[in-house]
């Protein structure tokens, strides 16, 4: 992986696709083949593969619960969080499948010829981390708005006394940090680790690459619980009315 940008495989009309858009399609293809499989073949006693799901979503939802134990602010905020756990993990765990990064076709760049891969994972590319991001916490403030009311959801940011109003500018301030923190997070962790792997394979192309790629396995089920689990906090703080946690500090 020569660059921090994707590379462009083809253009539709001005709409560049690159290899990552590519990785992005099959990765939502995979979870609704999933999603209508299950659907059709759900039975009253289980089977291994429905048993497994329904653990990671029931394990998902008791922890979705624990940090926001109302059920109404639990029911509105686990579709978020699952879907950002289920996308990221797959979009991680199948980017470490042989023939990403290495299949795909030679371009001459600069008089010398470069390989341009037809496939790269989705999360190693900066623009589908700060999508995610903004997705996150656009939603958390849309949630905040419909389950407290926009006059608790104003309350948080402005105020006619100056030292909460100054409090509330900081606090605004931190949600634009949220933004770059999530996203550069979950870039940085994937595509370091996917130029490392690359780096390893590069020199030894037996054995050696085990241990890296395990770790690499790790690694991408511990940034999509920690995408997630963020979300999951910053949802339950914003949707917890304002003079709730007043009362709190109190």
């Amino acid at each position: 992986m020569s660059s921090f940008a994707p590379e462009t495989l083809l253009h539709i009309g001005s709409f560049p696709i690159t290899n990552t858009v590519v990785h992005t399609f099959l990765v939502d293809a995979i979870l609704v083949g999933t999603a209508l499989y299950i659907a059709k073949n759900t039975t009253l006693i289980p089977k291994f593969f429905q048993t497994a799901v329904e653990t990671v979503i029931e394990g998902m939802y008791n922890l979705t619960e624990s940090i926001a134990p109302v059920k109404k602010q639990a029911a509105a905020i686990f579709p978020y969080v699952m879907t950002f756990f289920l996308f990221i993990l797959v979009a991680n765990i199948t980017s470490l499948l042989p023939g990403f990064g290495s299949i795909g076709f030679f371009e001459d760049i600069e008089g010398k010829k470069e390989l341009i891969p037809l496939l790269r994972g989705a999360t190693s590319d900066l623009n589908t981390t700060l999508a995610l991001a903004l997705i996150s916490v656009f939603a958390t403030h849309m949630l905040s708005i419909r389950i407290t009311g926009i006059k608790d959801y104003l309350s948080r940011w402005f105020s006619l006394n100056p030292i909460y109003l100054y409090v509330g500018i900081l606090e605004l301030i931190a949600e634009l940090t949220k933004i770059v923190s999530l996203s550069f997070r979950l870039f940085g962790n994937i595509y370091a680790g996917e130029v490392a792997l690359g780096t390893v394979s590069n020199i030894f192309a037996f054995i050696l690459p085990l241990p890296f790629l395990f770790l690499e396995n790790i690694v991408a089920l511990v940034q999509a619980l920690v995408f997630s689990i963020l979300t999951l906090v910053f949802m339950s703080l914003l949707t917890t009315p304002h003079h709730a946690v007043e009362g709190e500090h109190h």
